[in-house]
C-alpha cells in the first residue's frame, strides 16, 4: 500500500506538469544516459568490494567472483516487499560457498550501516554549500550521523553484535572487526557514493543546462541523501517512490519539481538496469569454476 501511495504521488506530479516533463525528457542525450549507467555500474562494484572487505574482516575472504554472485544475485531480493529477502538470499548464497549465514548477514548489516553513515556524512558536507533549504528540511536525518559513526567503532560494534546474538541465543561472532577493515570499507563506500553522484550529474546537467563542480556536489549530495532516506523507509521495497520525492526536493534549487522527478525516475531506471546487469554477471560467473577455494566456515583466518 505504501508503495502504491508513493508511486501514485510521483505519477501525479509528472502528470500535473506534463509539459515540463515532456520537455525534460526531450533534453536527455544518449551519451549522458550511457555515461550515467557506466558510472553507476562501477559504483556498485566499489560497494561490493566494501562488503567483501567487511566479510573478510569477520573471517570469510571470498574470491571476487564469488562475492559478485553472492551480493548481486542476492540483492535482487530488495525489490520484494519486506526488506528481508535480500538478506535471506545473500545468506543462502554465501552458505553454498562455505560462508556461515550469520556471518553473511552480519557483514551485510555492517556494510549497510557504513554506507548509510558515509551517505549522510557526504550529504551533510555537500548540501549546505549547494542547497541550504534541503539541508535544513532533512536536518533530522543528519542527526543520525554521530550515532552511526559511534556504532561503527570496532569495540562498540563487537559489543552490540554479541549482545544481539546473545538475545537471539546464538554464538558470539568469531572475530572482531579491526579499525583498518572498517576504514577500508568506508573508503570503498565513499568511492561508490561519489560515482553515484556522477551518475545523477550527467542527466541533471542535460535537463538543467548547467554544469560544473557545484552541480556535481549537488547531485552527489542529492543522491546520497535520497538513498539514505529510501533505506530508512524499510517498509518500502528499495525505497520506491520515497527516494524519488526526496531527490526532486533536493534538486529544487536548479530544477522545477516535475523536471526533478524526471531526473529521479531516470536515476531509478539506471539503478535497476545496473542491478540486473551485475546480477546477470553474477549468474554467469556461477557457471565457471571458482579461482580459489574459500576458507572453511569453522576456520578462523590468521591475520596477515
Amino acid at each position: 500500500m505504501l508503495v502504491l501511495i508513493a508511486l501514485g504521488f510521483v505519477g501525479y506530479g509528472l502528470a500535473r506538469h506534463w509539459g515540463e516533463t515532456r520537455a525534460a525528457i526531450a533534453q536527455l542525450s544518449w551519451w549522458s544516459l550511457a555515461g550515467s549507467a557506466v558510472a553507476f555500474l562501477i559504483g556498485l562494484g566499489c560497494a561490493m568490494l566494501a562488503w567483501r572487505e567487511i566479510l573478510a574482516g569477520l573471517g570469510s575472504r571470498l574470491p571476487v567472483t564469488v562475492a559478485i554472485r553472492v551480493m548481486f544475485v542476492g540483492q535482487l531480493g530488495k525489490y520484494i516487499p519486506g526488506s528481508v529477502w535480500a538478506f535471506a538470499a545473500m545468506a543462502e548464497l554465501g552458505r553454498r560457498h562455505d560462508c556461515p549465514p550469520g556471518r553473511t548477514f552480519t557483514a551485510t548489516m555492517i556494510s549497510l550501516a557504513s554506507t548509510l553513515g558515509c551517505g549522510l556524512g557526504l550529504a551533510a558536507v555537500t548540501l549546505p554549500l549547494t542547497s541550504g533549504d534541503a539541508a535544513s528540511a532533512y536536518l533530522w536525518v543528519f542527526a543520525l550521523i554521530p550515532v552511526i559513526l559511534v556504532g561503527l567503532h570496532p569495540k562498540v560494534l563487537t559489543f552490540g553484535l554479541n549482545l544481539a546474538l546473545r538475545v537471539a541465543r546464538r554464538e558470539p561472532i568469531e572475530r572482531s572487526l579491526t579499525l583498518a577493515a572498517v576504514v577500508k570499507a568506508a573508503g570503498w563506500n565513499l568511492a561508490a557514493l561519489v560515482l553515484y553522484g556522477v551518475h545523477l550529474y550527467l542527466p541533471l546537467s542535460d535537463i538543467s543546462g548547467e554544469s560544473g563542480l557545484n552541480l556535481l556536489a549537488l547531485a552527489t549530495g542529492a543522491y546520497a541523501l535520497a538513498w539514505s532516506i529510501g533505506i530508512l523507509a524499510v517498509v518500502v521495497p528499495a525505497g520506491a517512490g520515497i527516494r524519488e520525492v526526496a531527490m526532486a526536493t533536493v534538486l529544487l534549487p536548479v530544477l522545477p519539481w516535475a523536471q526533478g522527478l524526471v531526473v529521479a525516475i531516470v536515476s531509478r531506471l539506471v539503478v535497476t538496469l545496473a542491478d540486473l546487469v551485475w546480477a546477470g554477471i553474477g549468474s554467469l560467473l556461477a557457471r565457471t569454476p571458482d579461482p580459489a577455494t574459500p576458507e572453511p566456515r569453522d576456520r578462523v583466518l590468521e591475520p596477515r
